[in-house]
């Protein structure tokens, strides 16, 4: 019968060694244990990108020293549980033991490929260390298999739910028998969790390449309907051709959409490349914009059950983008997430449809690009991706052939034109408003600012190069019924 398995300590990165070496100094032969995921995927796949830690006691009065001996920043996530994390170039977490043993601890956690540890002292002065695994989560390891570490893993913490699909959305991994049932019973307690703890579960599924099938997976077990109540009404609410799909199916196929855009994001043309690497950039909170493009997806028709109607014969959702942007706020706060991210997802919401109604206005014209790109500045791109997984969700139709066929050419040609407009938008501007004051004897007020912007646009659009130009222009610019300023028709 072979023995437990072994980590070895050349697995870590060198900076995760260094963590471990600092650690074994300051417990000066107290115990220390690298535990949980941190274990799970050095033995799955021999690195891991943080380090989990484990204590007796005095979890963060030892994170205060590690943090600053390693000119990092300690964040208390729970003091009563003695948990906090030291931020810096390898994110470290750090828990006192919930149980008398080590061992009883590990039988307590959410499943047995995390129910895990190593002794921090023995890995950093002999290289390597045995693995404590009373669960038998070695063996699920290497079946990838999601499975409790004891009967009440999901009844004790019910955001371990969405850990555990988390997990069983890695590639060969299923959950074992069981394991949905206890979901389904526990998901109900999810009602109590609070925000900022599902947001960091939910945040890590949307970053996944498959966030659209752990979603289902969750609507299965009865968490969605905790998570998003809005899902009952959207669930019901059927909707016309086009469309194929009630809302709420449409909005899953929204999202699976644009996993599969993301994730091929640099083979999209034009501008592949700078796409995938905008996609990847990040707004807080572990969300890049890659996942608010699917947050925004799962919540852009959020508003259809509010304003469904019969409009002459016809059924419509008229302002469910604008009334939706409301709700997906409303949802956002729910998660606490950071205000950027909030916004950029409202944005996305309430601009939805300006694509589609792009094209349906036929040939693209210079202003209105320029107007879109103006409008939604740095989420010009993201809103692609999003109208694009959109249009997939109408009938279930690979996104990649929405983007290339015929339907996807205003997005094409919005796409090509990101670095023109761009261009545009930093230069310098002919004019300001204290100019515009001046010249014509204005006082501060929105008149200056609608005045200003067509202007600029009139700049953007290469009617006025200099400043007598623009002062020219403005000179003929009225006001007009809807509060806009305009000289007519403007080439």
């Amino acid at each position: 019968m072979s023995g437990p398995a072994v980590l070895e300590a050349a697995a870590l990165a060198p900076e995760a060694r260094e963590v471990l070496a600092a650690v074994a100094a300051l417990r000066r032969g107290q115990p220390a244990w690298l535990v949980g995921g941190t274990v799970r995927d050095i033995l799955a796949s021999g690195a891991a990108g943080d380090v989990d830690l484990a204590v007796p006691g005095g979890a963060i009065a030892l994170g205060r020293v590690l943090a600053a001996r390693l000119s990092a920043t300690l964040v208390v996530l729970d003091e009563p549980r003695g948990a906090c994390r030291v931020a810096g170039p390898v994110q470290i977490d750090l828990v006192d033991l919930r149980a008398p043993t080590l061992e009883d601890d590990l039988r307590a956690r959410d499943f047995t490929v995390n129910a895990l540890a190593v002794a921090v002292g023995a890995l950093a002065d002999a290289g390597r260390a045995a693995v404590v695994d009373p669960t038998g989560g070695v063996a699920d390891l290497a079946r990838r298999t999601v499975r409790l570490a004891g009967p009440r893993a999901l009844a004790d913490d019910t955001v371990r739910i969405l850990r555990g699909v988390r997990l069983a959305l890695r590639p060969g991994w299923a959950m074992a028998p069981g394991v949905e049932a206890a979901a389904r019973e526990a998901a109900p307690g999810l009602a109590a969790v609070a925000g900022e703890r599902i947001r960091e579960e939910l945040v890590g599924l949307l970053e996944t390449a498959q966030s659209g099938a752990g979603l289902r997976m969750l609507d299965t077990v009865g968490a969605m309907a905790i998570l998003l109540p809005e899902s009952l009404a959207m669930r019901a609410t059927s909707q016309p051709l086009p469309h194929h799909f009630d809302v709420w199916e449409h909005s899953l196929r929204t999202v699976e959409a644009a996993d599969a855009l993301v994730a091929d994001a640099a083979a999209l043309a034009p501008g592949g490349q700078p796409l995938a690497a905008h996609l990847g950039e990040p707004l807080g909170d572990g969300l890049t914009r890659g996942g608010g493009v699917k947050l925004s997806g799962l919540l852009h028709d959020i508003a259809k059950p509010e304003t469904r109607a019969e409009v002459d014969g016809r059924v419509r959702f008229l302002g469910h983008d604008v009334l939706g942007a409301e709700r997906a706020a409303a949802v956002a706060d729910r998660l606490r997430l950071s205000r950027r991210s909030t916004a950029v997802v409202e944005r996305l919401v309430r601009q939805h449809l300006r694509p589609m109604h792009l094209g349906h206005a036929g040939l693209l014209t210079r202003r209105a690009r320029y107007r879109f790109f103006r409008d939604l500045g740095d989420e010009a791109r993201d809103l692609l991706v999003l109208a694009a997984a959109d249009a997939a969700g109408l009938r279930g139709d690979p996104p990649a052939s929405v983007w290339r066929g015929a339907g996807g050419s205003v997005l094409r040609d919005l796409m090509g034109g990101v670095r023109e407009e761009e261009a545009r938008a930093e230069a310098a501007p002919l004019l300001r408003g204290g100019d515009l004051m001046h010249a014509f004897g204005l006082t501060p007020g929105p008149e200056v600012g609608r005045l200003l912007r067509l202007v600029r646009e009139a700049q953007a659009l290469g009617l006025v190069a200099t400043r007598a130009e623009a002062l020219s222009h403005a000179a003929g610019l009225r006001r007009v019924v809807g509060g806009e300023w305009e000289r007519g028709p403007i080439p």
